[in-house]
Order: C-alpha cells, then sequence, then structure tokens
C-alpha cells in the first residue's frame, strides 16, 4: 500500500486550468491541487502553510507580463524554485448541439480573451465577459446549461465538462506560451540551477540602470527578461525585476558581488534550472 503524502499545489482556478496543467507537469499527476479563484487567495494559501507549493503564472507570449503579480511576489517574499513553459491551446467552447450563430456571449479569464483578440475582434455582436478562471466559464457553462454562452479554454476543459469545440487555436499567434512560476515559502538554490530571478532598486538619476544592467553583460550573463514595477508611494521611481541565466555559477555569483553596491534593495527571489519552450 503506497502511503506516500501527495503534495498540495495551490493553483489559480480549478481543475482541468492551465494552472493545474501547468503543476502536473512539473511535479507528475500525483499532487493534490488547491483550487483558488484569484492569485491573491492563491498567494494566502500558500502563506497559511495548506498548500506546500504555489503555481503562478507570471508572463504570456502574446498577452506579456502579469503586473499585479509582479506585486505579489514582492509583497509575499516566497521562494522561486522552478519555472514552467506551457504551450496554450485556446479553443471556443459549447454545449452539444450549439452553433458558433446560437453565441451571445462569450466569457474567460481576462489574459486568454487577450491572447484571443484578433478573433473576437471578428464577432462584433458578441458580448465578451471576464471571468476568474477559464475552466471555471466552461463548468459555468456546463451547470447553467447556457446555450448563448462560449467559453474560451483549453481541450481538458472541454472533455471534463462535456462540451463541444466550436473553433479550435482561435488564439492570435499559434506559438503562444505563458510562463509559471513555481513558489514556496522556504528559501534555499536548486541544485545545478542556472537561471536567477532578482529584483532592486536604482537611483532616480542619468545611467543609474545602465550601470546595473552592464554588470550582467561585463560578467558574461544573459539578462532574458527585464520588468519595471512602480514603486507605491514614490512616483517615478520603480523596482526592476530581471531573470539571468550563466553557464558558469561563477560568474553569476561575481556579478551579484558587484551588483550589491551598485543598487538599493537587492533581493534573490529564487535561483532555479532554466525550463525549456517545447511546442
Amino acid at each position: 500500500m503506497n502511503t506516500k503524502k501527495k503534495k498540495k499545489v495551490a493553483i489559480q482556478g480549478i481543475a482541468t486550468s492551465f494552472h493545474e496543467v501547468a503543476a502536473m507537469q512539473h511535479f507528475g499527476q500525483e499532487i493534490e491541487t488547491i483550487e483558488c479563484l484569484s492569485f491573491h487567495n492563491l498567494c494566502e494559501t500558500l502563506k497559511s502553510g495548506h498548500a506546500d507549493f504555489g503555481v503562478m503564472a507570471i508572463e504570456n507570449s502574446i498577452a506579456g507580463g502579469i503586473l499585479p503579480n509582479y506585486f505579489l511576489l514582492q509583497q509575499y517574499h516566497f521562494t522561486i524554485l522552478g519555472e514552467v513553459y506551457l504551450p496554450i491551446r485556446m479553443h471556443l467552447l459549447a454545449l452539444p448541439g450549439v452553433t458558433l450563430s446560437d453565441i451571445l456571449v462569450i466569457e474567460s479569464h481576462p489574459m486568454a480573451i487577450r491572447q484571443c483578440s484578433d478573433y473576437l475582434q471578428q464577432l462584433p455582436n458578441v458580448q465578451i465577459r471576464e471571468s476568474d478562471d477559464t475552466a471555471w466559464s466552461a463548468k459555468k457553462i456546463w451547470e447553467d446549461k447556457l446555450t448563448d454562452t462560449a467559453a474560451i479554454a483549453n481541450e481538458q476543459a472541454a472533455k471534463k465538462y462535456g462540451l463541444s469545440i466550436l473553433e479550435r487555436r482561435i488564439e492570435t499567434h499559434k506559438k503562444n506560451f505563458t510562463r509559471f512560476l513555481i513558489l514556496a515559502k522556504r528559501n534555499g538554490e536548486q541544485k545545478g540551477g542556472n537561471k536567477a530571478s532578482i529584483s532592486f532598486e536604482v537611483a532616480n538619476e542619468v545611467g543609474s540602470l545602465a550601470d546595473a544592467l552592464m554588470t550582467f553583460k561585463s560578467q558574461k550573463i544573459n539578462l532574458s527578461k527585464i520588468q519595471s514595477v512602480p514603486i507605491i508611494g514614490k512616483p517615478s521611481e520603480y523596482t526592476i525585476h530581471v531573470d539571468v541565466e550563466w553557464s558558469r555559477r561563477k560568474d553569476y555569483d561575481e556579478a551579484i558581488q558587484h551588483l550589491i553596491r551598485q543598487v538599493r534593495n537587492l533581493n534573490i527571489l529564487g535561483e532555479y534550472k532554466k525550463a525549456e519552450i517545447k511546442f
């Protein structure tokens, strides 16, 4: 008898959501997912200890960075243990027998709607409605037997809730992926790590940010992502979030030592293995 305790993983959304798919891609099928209808609720669940890990989307290749989630990273001080790049394939789902001409409302998560904007613009007489989750929108159609509503969600949601796929692959660009972060309360770097997420502040002076970024170049560190996040209550001041990658750990360590002398409030959010993007 297998008595091994399942990992509890907090996800944004419900079963079959992209967050659950990402969680299973990282941890495997044998996990217990804890459904959270908001990212704030996800963070509170992880903070309280009701989950061992959290999986949180941070950027999409079409819709861009999810700025509110950068604020959450700053607020909760979780450790980033890893990342997942998940190909996102969006489908238009409805009850069996319903046709596109029957649809008056299309509902989904705001990020999913943004990823399908070109397709949706071709439907001027259809109301676009935002929801908390792609899979939740599909479930709502199934539960309420909505014959005038379609959901944008994945194929797993269609299968689970017995919905038909009216239109396949409606995302604007077919090479569409979302990057998810694997979060935990505990600290510690991952063995074999070659990527890090860090944040810092620089003086509001000419060249201060450029000097900090040049430190990475001089140490042969690849800067793969940069995101500025406003500091609340301090106009024109920002926290800079960057993702960096290295071939030699020594180069990264030296870059951090240089950076400490150049910036304020340096925070290493996580050191982990770079994930592959597979389509």
